[in-house]
C-alpha cells in the first residue's frame, strides 16, 4: 500500500505510473523524439536539460506539455559539449565545458557555484515559459554526495517542486537516507524510480507488468528520432532510437500497461500535492 497514492486520492492500491521522456534540450533528434512520445500518449512526461544546446528549441516547441528540470552539472558526451550558464569555473572541465563524469565534477566543484548554476538554471526554465513540474539530477550527479543533495533538496522545497530520487537498491547505494530527508522537509518524491537507460527498456517489457508495485512509480525513457546528428555523438544512439521505437512504434509496453493495471499520470497532481502541502511531514 502506498501513503502517496491515498494522498493523491487515488487509493492506497493504486499502480500509477509516470513514464519520463529524459534529457529534453540535447539535440534536435532527442526533441523530434520526446515530443513524438509525448504526442503519442505513451510519455506523460520530460525533464529538460536547460545548459545543453537545444534547449531553447524545446522551448520554442513547448505547448504546456508536463516538462520538469534535470539540474545539470556534467556533460558526458564527448563530441557533444556544453557547460554552465553562470560564470562557475569550478565546473568547468579541461574543455571548457562540464566535466565529463560525475566522479570529476563532485572532485572540483565549489558548493556556491552549483547553488548559483542550478537556481539559475530552473529560473532560465522558468523564463523560457516552461511551467515546471519537478526537478531531477542529470546522471544523479547531486544526489551522490549529501553535501550536494542538500542543494537539491534546498531547490525542491523552496520553489515546492515533486523530485526524482533513486529507490531499493540505488538509494542504498548512497549510503544517507536522501527519501527520508526529503519526506522530513515535506518535498514529495515517487514510490519507485525504474531509469532504464538506453537500451534498458526493451529487457524491462517482459516483466513490468509483474515488477509494479501500489503507488506512483516514475519510469525514465530516452527516446530520440534516428538521426546522422545523434549517430555521430551518442555511443547510445541505437538504445535511444530503440526507445522511441518501443513507445510509439510498438504495442508492447501499451499491453504491458494493461496486463499491469497500471493508471498512467503526470507529474502534475504531485505538483498540486506539493503546493498544497509546502510543510514538513509529521
Amino acid at each position: 500500500m502506498s501513503q502517496l497514492t491515498w494522498r493523491l486520492g487515488m487509493g492506497e492500491t493504486t499502480k500509477a505510473l509516470i513514464v519520463t521522456a529524459d534529457e529534453l534540450g540535447l539535440c534536435h533528434a532527442a526533441n523530434d523524439g520526446v515530443f513524438e512520445a509525448l504526442g503519442a500518449g505513451v510519455v506523460s512526461s520530460a525533464s529538460l536539460l536547460v545548459p545543453a544546446p537545444w534547449s531553447r528549441e524545446a522551448a520554442a516547441r513547448y505547448r504546456g506539455e508536463d516538462v520538469g528540470v534535470s539540474l545539470t552539472i556534467t556533460s558526458e558526451h564527448e563530441l557533444l559539449r556544453f557547460g554552465p550558464v553562470t560564470q562557475a569555473p569550478s565546473l568547468l572541465g579541461g574543455d571548457g565545458g562540464f566535466a565529463n563524469s560525475v566522479v570529476d565534477a563532485l572532485d572540483h566543484a565549489d558548493l556556491d557555484e552549483v547553488r548559483r548554476e542550478c537556481r539559475a538554471q530552473l529560473e532560465r526554465a522558468v523564463l523560457f515559459g516552461f511551467n515546471v513540474t519537478h526537478l531531477a539530477s542529470h546522471q544523479g550527479a547531486l544526489v551522490e554526495r549529501p553535501e550536494f543533495f542538500d542543494i537539491l533538496l534546498e531547490l525542491a522545497e523552496e520553489y515546492r517542486l515533486p523530485l526524482r530520487l533513486p529507490s531499493g537498491a540505488g538509494e542504498q547505494a548512497l549510503g544517507y537516507p536522501a527519501r527520508l530527508l526529503a519526506q522530513q522537509a515535506g518535498v514529495i518524491v515517487p514510490d519507485v524510480v525504474v531509469d532504464t537507460t538506453p537500451g534498458g527498456f526493451r529487457n524491462l517489457l517482459p516483466t513490468l507488468a509483474d515488477s509494479l508495485s501500489d503507488g506512483v512509480t516514475e519510469i525514465v525513457v530516452r527516446p530520440a528520432l534516428e538521426a546522422s546528428e545523434l549517430r555521430a555523438f551518442a555511443k547510445d544512439a541505437e538504445g535511444r532510437i530503440d526507445d522511441l521505437h518501443l513507445l510509439t512504434r510498438e504495442a508492447a509496453f501499451k499491453a504491458s500497461l494493461r496486463a499491469a493495471g497500471a493508471q498512467l499520470m503526470s507529474w502534475r497532481p504531485l505538483l498540486e500535492l506539493a503546493r498544497r502541502h509546502s510543510s514538513p511531514l509529521n
